[in-house]
């Protein structure tokens, strides 16, 4: 049967939180919702991703730059590469990978 996931809307706003909302041999996409001034730490994707923000204003860190992404904006970046993001404002946004 099939049923409606409503955990991105209803995910709160309480320093980072992240949620798995599917997982298969081929993909994974993760819902990441931060508070603003959360950070979340320096680490690594273990395949090439992309980052779809949903809302909010995060900067994304790597390879010593910062992008400034903003709802509606998405950005991919390379797996093996330590980065790391921070909410400029409450912010919620989805890694697809």
């Amino acid at each position: 049967m099939y049923k409606i996931n409503n955990s991105i809307r209803e995910a709160k706003f309480n320093g980072l939180q992240i949620s798995k909302l599917a997982k298969t041999d081929t993909l994974e996409i993760l819902s990441i919702s931060m508070e603003k001034l959360a950070v979340f730490p320096k680490h690594s994707s273990p395949t090439d991703a992309q980052l779809v923000v949903l809302e909010g204003d995060i900067s994304f860190h790597i390879n010593n730059e910062i992008y400034s992404l903003k709802k509606e904006q998405s950005f991919s970046f390379p797996k093996d590469i330590e980065h790391w993001v921070e909410a400029n404002d409450n912010s919620k946004f989805l890694i697809i990978r």
